[in-house]
């Protein structure tokens, strides 16, 4: 049997729980074996629930097990940047939750801490790993929808009563745009192949909620004169659609980048005729896993890059710094 690669979970978050670390034990070249937290009791009883073969009370004791090969880091925004080079100074590859860090130049020097070391480092943006968004691709660069004119998306939530999520903490990196706002950023930048000129962006800060971002809309530009309107939010009603309109037809994501099993489908309208488009039923998470083990096990190529990860920090940058001053920003 070939060899696995071994994985220690720097946290206890429930994206960890709930969705990647089942999604690292449905695959096939990867084992979940250690996960931490800085309460040695929360990761015993966590380890015990989701049958993982050690835990730690510290982030760093994990880090020193030679037997991890990569580490995957849910933690809270701010805390990306420490333990992302921790890690590559301590030989782990890298998989860290999005956004990758709180500043491009943050993500930057969490690049080169990777280089330095010689680890692999990838954005968790687990979406984009499903094959529905290769047959999207296809469906571009075959002229089914003609030229595109426009992309429009969506990501939104209401936890608005949940006064102590870390989503609501502003020196955290919390609000909208960190949370959910990067990926419609990040779909359109993939989709389009290309980096976006200027941002305008709209944004409610709530006292409530540590004057975070609690609602932004906004309108990034690319070459070409095709724009991406987007709006994501945590005080609203809930979804997560992607729309690319062509010249000719319309492809339509209804669940775009959180999606059920059965949930995952596409429709694309020609002619004014809209059909559902077939797509393979897989566990997304299961499939970033896979790709990400490829690389340092088998050398494949990276499909998504560091690169890709500071690019969209950048835009983030970028969208904040107009929402706060309103104010059209150029990149």
């Amino acid at each position: 049997m070939s060899r696995k690669l071994q994985w220690g979970i720097l946290g206890c978050a429930n994206i960890a729980k709930g969705a990647v670390i089942p999604g690292l034990k449905q695959s096939e070249l990867n084992e979940v074996t250690a996960i931490a937290s800085r309460d040695i009791d929360k990761a015993t009883t966590t380890a015990e629930e989701l049958q993982i073969p050690k835990a730690y009370g510290s982030y760093e004791e994990l880090l020193e097990d030679p037997s991890i090969d990569a580490v995957y880091i849910p933690l809270p925004n701010h805390l990306h940047k420490e333990w992302t080079i921790r890690a590559a100074e301590a030989g782990k590859h890298i998989l860290c939750e999005k956004p990758l860090a709180l500043t491009e130049a943050e993500a930057v020097d969490m690049a080169e801490a990777a280089a330095k070391a010689g680890v692999h480092l990838s954005e968790a943006f687990m979406y984009r790993y499903h094959p529905r968004y290769d047959i999207i691709k296809d469906l571009l660069d075959s002229g089914a929808i003609g030229e595109i004119r426009a992309i429009h998306s969506s990501f939104t939530f209401n936890n608005s009563g949940h006064s102590q999520n870390v989503r609501f903490r502003k020196d955290w990196g919390g609000g909208s745009i960190y949370d959910i706002g990067c990926y419609p950023i990040n779909a359109a930048r993939i989709l389009l192949g290309s980096e976006p000129e200027a941002v305008t962006v709209q944004a409610f800060f709530s006292p409530e909620h540590d004057n975070v971002d609690m609602m932004a809309s906004g309108l990034i530009e690319f070459d070409g004169n095709v724009g991406l309107t987007f709006d994501c939010g945590m005080w609203a009603a809930g979804r997560n659609p992607l729309e690319i309109i062509g010249t000719t037809g319309i492809i339509e994501v209804p669940h775009a980048y959180s999606f059920p099993a059965n949930g995952a489908s596409i429709f694309l309208t020609q002619n004014g005729e809209r059909k559902e488009m077939p797509v393979p039923s897989v566990n997304a998470y299961s499939e970033q896993g896979d790709h990400f083990a490829s690389v340092v096990l088998n050398n494949a190529p990276v499909r998504y890059g560091v690169d890709d990860a500071i690019n969209n920090m950048k835009v983030i940058d970028a969208c904040l710094r107009s929402a706060h001053e309103r104010i059209r920003v150029t990149l």
